[in-house]
């Protein structure tokens, strides 16, 4: 049986289907992402988006999509589906669909009279090309299929218009043809397993719009060029194998290529192989040797903070520990080249973040909770170089507070946390002094690298982060600990921001804290009972007079909203870690059921994965980047929390 199937009914009915939409990537940085129904509904979807790095660090659309239609006794039926001006849509091949899954690839099943065709998507694992397979399962009479391709040559971020400046030749190739609209460019290769014949007719289809940049207020309309169409003739049982790439192709492998990526893809048979999945589309080779972690798609690209909170649920929870190694090994080298003020070309961006260095130490903890050997080994001395260099006090936005033992950055004009949201270039939510989060995470970091000191024989350092991880313990109650029994979320001067945020969590969930167990206890129940969602942990309790529970609104209304109200999976790993270290086995039944409703929504937004946030009132709409890898990694990390709790029983 299936586990992502989608029926007729589903299908056809397009206020389902075009809010549903399919991904597949490689690891260089392209993908290609579109709606269940095939019809693109915003400027970030496409067949064929890829990095052009010789160009800027945006990715660039190249084919947007490719229309189908087949012809039998000069009778044509369209498969494709466009949105235009006035809510129209043309043509509505949609209609023809009968089934729709993606357990292994995206597959479409058409029905056109007698005709039944299959069409499956694949993403090249190795390089930037497009593959679909298209099968003639049944047919009663001679058949024919056109295909036509539609063409961007786009960043991701704009649209385009009708324009003189197109280059509209192309040139003959094995099996097809390649062109290149602009200067600069590289050419598009479209090729088929069997030659077409292709008819030059230059064309721009107008006005095609976007619906959810529409719905979202962004700008939604453009034109799309098309040089022609290929032609073949198809008859039942065989298969036509269509490539579009940047490079050239010997076609007569395609066929082999196709049935050879099939049998590495994993079915996406349950929620556990759907996250691992998504969790391998996020990993970034842009280079020999050289390995990151995107943020999440359509629009990120590799952030130093979502990397190392993602690294150890991308990695260590789906037993790839030596994908960890590869890509904190990468990182290292920029890490400490920023450490010692030196030029770094990376990357790895917003590596200044105050907390990325925290982040860095408490995903090396979790390296070193199933690595142990091979972190003495490779890792011992850089994490001694982080705690130094916090320290003697090097970073340009942490200070290390010699009297309190604890860490302040400076936040009011800019972001510093993962609440970074602003509104004219300042934070929507300013949080500065003695952020929560940092000083959890800071006391977590003392304490592990105290635990590395003594188990490393280094007993006088042991000793001396010891008495520092005292004075940071506490003072970190001293200042956080409020009469109310949760924790302040910043401490900035005098001013002690009452507002119940999920930051706090982490001084519950991480390996060490300074809290006791009645502290913790307080510190869950607030979480659960005021922030706590069955898809994410609210950003902001629904109590305060900022609380936005939905994200909608203005361009800088949703800015304000984004951290002050919506929920955010990605919590929720920190939250099922909390609770099962409070209420142990007793806490099973809630980490199941969230489990439970989380893997509703992989049949929701981004089929198969899971988005950066969500409403956090019912009915729980998704929101941002449609696939994160935070949300991912840790969901897949709680899974592991869930499976060690309950084997204790």
């Amino acid at each position: 049986m299936s586990y992502l199937k989608f029926d007729k009914d589903l299908m056809i009915n397009l206020e389902y289907s075009l809010y549903r939409n399919v991904l597949r990537t490689n690891r260089r940085g392209a993908y290609q992402n579109t709606s269940i129904s095939g019809c693109n509904t915003t400027k970030y979807q496409g067949l064929l988006v890829m990095p052009i790095p010789y160009l800027d660090d945006e990715n660039h659309l190249m084919l947007s999509s490719f229309d189908e239609t087949v012809i039998q006794h000069g009778a044509e039926f369209n498969l494709g589906i466009h949105r235009y001006a006035g809510d129209n849509y043309s043509p509505n091949g949609h209609k023809y669909i009968r089934e729709f899954n993606c357990d292994t690839v995206p597959k479409t099943i058409y029905r056109v009279g007698g005709v039944i065709l299959s069409k499956e998507i694949m993403f090249s694992s190795k390089e930037n090309r497009l593959m679909v397979r298209y099968t003639l399962l049944n047919a009663h009479s001679p058949t024919i299929i056109r295909f036509k391709p539609f063409l961007a040559f786009r960043k991701i971020s704009q649209l385009t218009r009708e324009n003189d400046q197109v280059n509209k030749s192309y040139r003959e190739i094995e099996n097809g043809i390649s062109t290149c609209m602009y200067h600069g460019y590289p050419e598009l290769f479209m090729q088929f397993n069997k030659k077409p014949e292709f008819v030059y007719h230059p064309n721009w289809y107008r006005d095609i719009e976007y619906l959810q940049d529409l719905q979202m207020g962004d700008t939604y309309q453009e034109d799309l060029y098309v040089p022609g169409y290929f032609e073949m003739s198809i008859e039942k049982g065989e298969e036509i194998i269509f490539s579009a790439g940047d490079i050239l192709v010997d076609t007569s492998v395609l066929s082999k290529e196709f049935s050879d990526e099939l049998q590495i893809r994993t079915p996406r048979s349950n929620f556990y192989n759907c996250l691992k999945n998504s969790s391998h589309q996020f990993f970034y080779i842009p280079q020999n040797n050289e390995y990151y972690l995107l943020a999440g798609y359509p629009w990120f690209k590799v952030r130093a903070r979502d990397q190392f909170i993602a690294l150890p649920g991308s990695t260590l929870s789906v037993d790839k520990p030596e994908s960890f190694e590869k890509i904190m090994d990468t990182a290292i080298p920029h890490l400490r080249n920023f450490m010692n003020d030196k030029p770094s070309k990376s990357y790895l961006k917003e590596i200044d973040n105050p907390d990325v260095l925290l982040w860095v130490v408490w995903s090396l903890q979790q390296f070193w909770s199933t690595q142990k050997e091979v972190f003495k080994l490779k890792y011992t001395d850089f994490l001694f170089e982080i705690i130094d260099y916090i320290i003697e006090n090097k970073h340009p936005n942490l200070a290390f507070i010699e009297e309190s033992g604890l860490l302040s950055s400076f936040g009011r004009d800019f972001p510093v946390s993962w609440m970074n949201a602003t509104i004219d270039g300042r934070p929507a939510i300013p949080r500065s002094g003695y952020l929560v989060e940092f000083n959890a995470l800071w006391y977590n970091a003392l304490k592990f690298a105290e635990r590395v000191a003594f188990e490393m024989d280094k007993n006088e350092l042991a000793e001396l982060l010891e008495e520092r991880a005292h004075l940071a313990g506490h003072s970190f109650t001293q200042v956080f600990l409020n009469a109310a029994g949760y924790l302040y979320d910043y401490v900035d001067g005098y001013h002690k921001d009452p507002n119940v945020r999920p930051n706090m969590i982490f001084a519950v969930s991480l390996p060490y804290s300074p809290l006791t167990r009645s502290q913790k206890k307080s510190i869950i129940d607030f979480v659960t009972k005021e922030l706590f969602t069955t898809c994410g942990i609210r950003s902001l309790s629904p109590k305060s007079g900022d609380f936005h529970s939905h994200y909608t609104g203005s361009v800088n209304e949703k800015k304000f909203a984004y951290f002050n109200g919506p929920a955010f999976p990605w919590l929720l790993g920190a939250y099922i870690e909390a609770y099962l270290k409070v209420f142990g086995m007793s806490g099973l039944s809630l980490a199941d059921r969230i489990m439970v409703e989380m893997e509703g929504e992989i049949q929701n937004d981004c089929i198969g994965t899971i988005s950066e946030l969500y409403d956090s009132h019912p009915p729980f709409i998704a929101h941002g980047g449609y696939s994160f890898a935070m949300s991912v990694a840790e969901l897949l990390r709680a899974m592991k929390i869930i499976e060690h709790e309950g084997a204790k029983a």
